[in-house]
C-alpha cells in the first residue's frame, strides 16, 4: 500500500513511522521544515490528569489510554532514533494561590478521582518541601504523579529520524494544495510538481487542515493561537524540577535548565505576532506562582497554533470519501495524543476496519453542521 500523509508534525511523522513498520510504503509532505509548528511549538506535558474535565470523559479515557503508551513508546522511538526525547517522571504540582483557586482545586479533584485519576491534596508546607522556590502565597496544591513529561522538539526529530530510518519518504518544503480524487475515492496528493499518486491519503497537517483543497466538505479546524516564553535556570540548581500548573501559566523545567512559560489561548487565527499584553500575562502568571523568575534571563519567546476542532477533541479516522483519512485536531493534547494516534490510525488504515479507540472521534460527529455550512471544495 502506498500513504501519502499531509503534515510532518508529531502526529504526521508518528502514523508515518508506525506505517512504515508494517511494510507501507509511506510519502509525508510537509510546506515547512519536517516536526516544526505546532510540534515545535508545544511544552510536552503529558497531563492526561490534569486534563481531564466534566463533559469530556471519552476525550479523557483517550488520553490516559495514550498516556499508558508513552513510557513504551518512548522507549522505542529512543532506540530507532538513537536520541533521548527527554522524559521525566517528577509528577506535576496544580498549585491554588488563594481560597477561591483551592476550592476549584477541590472540586475538580473530587470528578478527576471518579475517573481513577491518582491524585494527592497538598497543605502549602508540603507543597513546599517539594518545590521551596514556590510562593509563600500558596493555599494549596494537588500532585499528580502520573501527569509527567517529554521535550516536545527532541519527539519531533526523534520521530523524524526514525520514520527516514525505517525506509518512509520525506518531502520537506512541498506544500500541498489539494487532495486527488477519482471514481469516488481518493487517489494522491496536489503539489506545485503535480500529482503523487496514493492508495491512501491521510490529512495530519494540524492547525493548516482546513486550508487544504478537499473533495469533502471543509474540515472543521481552526488555529488556536498560543504566545510562549522561556528563561534560562541555572541546570545545576534549578528553581523548580516539576511541571507546575498554576492559575495564569504553566512551568515546565527542561533537563538543561530551560523553564517552559505557557501558554494564551487567543482565538486570533494565523496571527504570529508577539505582543505586550502576551508576555505579561505569562510572566505575571509565572511570578505569581514562582517570585524568583523575575530574576531569569527571558531566552527565547515563539507563538503556536494549536489545532482546534469545533468541541476541542481531535478527529480521527475515515473522512468520508474511501481512501481518505484525518488526524488532526488535537487541540492542546497533541503531543500527549501522538502514541495512541499513531497506532490506532495505523491499525484502522491497514487493517480495513476502525480501531475502537477512536471510534468516538470521527468526523461524522460534525455531519450535520458540515452539511450546513462546510463548503465542498
Amino acid at each position: 500500500m502506498k500513504v501519502a500523509i499531509i503534515g510532518s508534525g508529531v502526529i504526521g511523522l508518528a502514523i508515518g513511522w508506525r506505517l512504515t513498520a508494517r511494510d507501507a510504503e509511506v510519502h509525508v509532505f510537509d510546506r515547512d521544515e519536517a516536526g516544526y509548528g505546532s510540534s515545535w511549538a508545544a511544552a510536552g506535558m503529558l497531563a492526561a490528569g490534569c486534563e481531564t474535565e466534566p463533559g469530556e470523559a471519552a476525550l479523557g479515557a483517550l488520553n490516559r489510554d495514550s498516556l499508558a503508551l508513552w513510557p513504551d513508546f518512548a522507549a522505542e522511538l529512543e532506540a530507532a532514533s538513537g536520541m533521548k526525547i527527554g522524559l521525566r517522571r517528577e509528577g506535576t504540582l496544580i498549585i491554588a494561590l488563594n481560597r477561591d483557586d483551592a476550592a476549584k482545586l477541590r472540586h475538580d479533584m473530587a470528578f478527576q478521582r471518579t475517573q481513577n485519576v491518582a491524585l494527592e491534596w497538598l497543605t502549602p508546607a508540603e507543597a513546599r518541601e517539594r518545590e521551596p522556590y514556590l510562593s509563600p502565597n500558596l493555599a494549596g496544591a494537588i500532585f499528580s504523579p502520573g501527569d509527567i513529561q517529554v521535550d516536545n522538539r527532541l519527539v519531533a526529530i526523534a520521530l523524524k529520524r526514525a520514520f527516514l530510518q525505517a525506509g518512509g519518504m520525506l518531502h520537506e518544503h512541498c506544500p500541498i494544495t489539494g487532495v486527488d480524487a477519482a471514481q469516488g475515492r481518493a487517489t494522491g496528493v496536489i503539489t506545485a510538481d503535480g500529482t503523487h499518486a496514493a492508495d491512501t491519503v491521510v490529512v495530519a497537517a494540524g492547525a493548516w487542515s482546513a486550508g487544504i483543497d478537499l473533495p469533502i466538505p471543509r474540515l472543521p479546524i481552526r488555529p488556536v493561537k498560543g504566545q510562549m516564553l522561556a528563561v534560562q535556570m541555572d541546570k545545576a540548581n534549578p528553581l523548580v524540577r516539576h511541571v507546575v500548573w498554576a492559575p495564569r501559566a504553566y512551568l515546565v523545567p527542561r533537563a538543561d535548565g530551560r523553564l517552559i512559560v505557557g501558554g494564551t489561548v487567543e482565538e486570533r487565527g494565523f496571527d504570529a505576532t508577539i505582543t505586550a499584553g502576551g508576555l505579561y500575562t505569562l510572566l505575571d502568571g509565572a511570578w505569581r506562582a514562582l517570585p524568583g523568575i523575575e530574576e531569569l534571563p527571558v531566552i527565547e519567546t515563539w507563538v503556536g497554533f494549536r489545532p482546534g476542532a469545533r468541541d476541542d477533541a481531535p478527529i480521527l479516522g475515515p473522512a468520508g470519501l474511501p481512501g481518505l483519512f484525518v488526524a488532526a485536531g488535537h487541540h492542546r493534547n497533541g503531543i500527549l495524543l501522538t502514541p495512541v494516534s499513531a497506532d490506532a490510525m495505523a491499525a484502522t488504515i491497514l487493517d480495513n476496519r476502525l480501531d475502537p479507540r477512536i471510534a468516538a472521534f470521527s468526523l461524522e460527529r460534525f455531519a450535520g453542521e458540515r452539511s450546513a455550512h462546510g463548503k465542498v471544495t
